[in-house]
């Protein structure tokens, strides 16, 4: 079993699109959206819910009134001032740091996990799929991230599927890092934008350090021939793959309004043929 995570330095460029395009060329892989701060793969695959688990992580405080005495230690001990005059503790400003906690010599404070969000096993019409909503504002998005790529490879061997394809998150932080840590290849979606020139070399440097095979793929190419023409350079001249080019395709917008892979709204449309040439090379690259 392998993995493929879909990523791209930036928001915008068309991953999780590509990806949506790429379920329905595997063969009933099982499919992972590990954009957990923002998934949207599931507006494309309409998946079916089966099973629905919470995740729980990080802490916040509160104070017990009937075993607090006010002796005013956790004010004192405090560094994010999150607990009032009035021994309250404001759940927003609270970090979960624990001192307060800790020290408290009457044993006055709580400190239950968060439920932070929930994690889903879910069926599409291209395979099982594993998702994740995170809370508002909630923490610990790179364990959760770690959490549904780890039941997705379980779910996997269980079905003795030969590809997990993940739809990683946007940008070079903590959810990317936990996204394609052990992956056996990242295709890089990138955009002819200043911007998206930027952070694809950016997250191609990521994949260097974490030593997982990177290729590259430009999304609407021929908006900017002449950044795509410094994004190929830039590839060859980093042993990149560029697998790829996708032409600007309106099918491939008009296919998101209508909760569609490309495919499906119009198999014959330019982007189509360009879709399936880079799974092609992608399959070259994986083998």
């Amino acid at each position: 079993m392998k993995e493929l995570v879909v990523i791209s330095g930036k928001g915008g460029s068309g991953k999780t699109s590509i990806a949506a395009a790429l379920s329905q060329l595997a063969r009933k892989p099982v499919l992972c959206d590990a954009d957990v701060d923002a998934a949207d793969l599931h507006l494309i695959l309409s998946p079916k819910i089966r099973e629905t688990q919470e995740f729980m992580a990080g802490h916040t405080a509160s104070i017990v009134k009937e075993r607090c005495t006010e002796c005013g230690k956790c004010l004192e001990l405090c560094r994010f001032n999150a607990i009032s005059a009035d021994f309250v503790v404001d759940p927003v400003s609270c970090e979960g740091c624990g001192v307060c906690y800790y020290f408290c010599d009457d044993k006055a404070i709580d400190f239950p996990e968060n439920h932070s969000g929930n994690w889903y096993i879910s069926d599409t019409r291209y395979g099982t799929m594993v998702h994740a909503r995170l809370g508002i504002a909630e923490e610990n998005s790179g364990k959760l991230v770690s959490l549904v790529r780890k039941k997705a490879a379980q779910i996997a061997e269980t079905e003795s599927r030969e590809l997990v394809l993940t739809d990683g998150p946007p940008g070079m932080g903590c959810p990317v890092i936990a996204a394609i840590g052990g992956a056996a290849g990242v295709l890089i979606v990138t955009e002819p934008s200043l911007s998206g020139r930027h952070d694809m070399q950016r997250v191609v440097e990521l994949a260097r350090h974490f030593s997982v095979p990177a290729m590259l793929c430009i999304n609407k190419y021929d908006l900017n021939e002449s950044i795509s023409r410094e994004i190929r350079q830039y590839a060859k001249d980093n042993q990149v793959p560029c697998v790829g080019q996708i032409p600007f395709d309106p099918a491939m917008t008009k296919s998101m309004v209508q909760a569609r892979t490309l495919f499906e709204y119009d198999d014959k449309a330019p982007a189509c043929q360009a879709v399936r040439e880079v799974w092609e090379e992608v399959g070259k690259h994986m083998a």
